[in-house]
């Protein structure tokens, strides 16, 4: 871990306002690692400036409290959401499209409404590739899998 600390992984405003401890156990602290190791850190040496996660570990009261998917991942220590600094859509995309390029071994990405943000996941066997896309339909989130193919690729 040289970019990213535990703490930074596992911070939460929400936990924080609303009093829940969000510790993970030995488990998820070593599932955070493998996440930090095996993308975190690759990234942001490759993308050359800080990388801000915005969603790291989260424990099931608080992953309940911010309307988290009840199997989630970052209950499992093996999720970030992240985004660049200027947090734009395009440096989001750009982001996005590095992970795919430096070839590094994701479990999933999801750009999450058009690089508002983007989830990307790691698990030490079976690491899917999957690549989805968040969407509004119909007031509900669906998650429809995309190409990373058909992605912009990255300067």
């Amino acid at each position: 871990m040289t970019y990213f600390t535990l703490n930074e992984l596992c911070a939460s405003a929400t936990a924080r306002r609303l009093g829940i401890k969000n510790d993970p156990d030995a488990m998820q602290k070593d599932n955070l690692v493998r996440l930090v190791d095996n993308i975190l850190d690759p990234l942001r040496k490759a993308w050359g400036a800080p990388i801000i996660v915005t969603s790291g570990y989260r424990c099931p009261r608080l992953n309940a409290a911010v309307g988290g998917a009840r199997r989630s991942q970052h209950t499992l220590g093996q999720a970030a959401d992240i985004r660049t600094v200027s947090n734009s859509p395009e440096d989001n995309r750009r982001l996005r499209d590095l992970i795919i390029a430096l070839d590094l071994p994701y479990d999933q990405i999801i750009d999450e409404f058009d690089c508002s943000w983007i989830h990307v996941s790691y698990r030490k066997d079976n690491c899917r590739h999957q690549f989805l896309s968040a969407l509004r339909k119909g007031g509900k989130t669906v998650y429809c899998p995309t190409s990373p193919t058909s992605l912009t690729s990255p300067t």
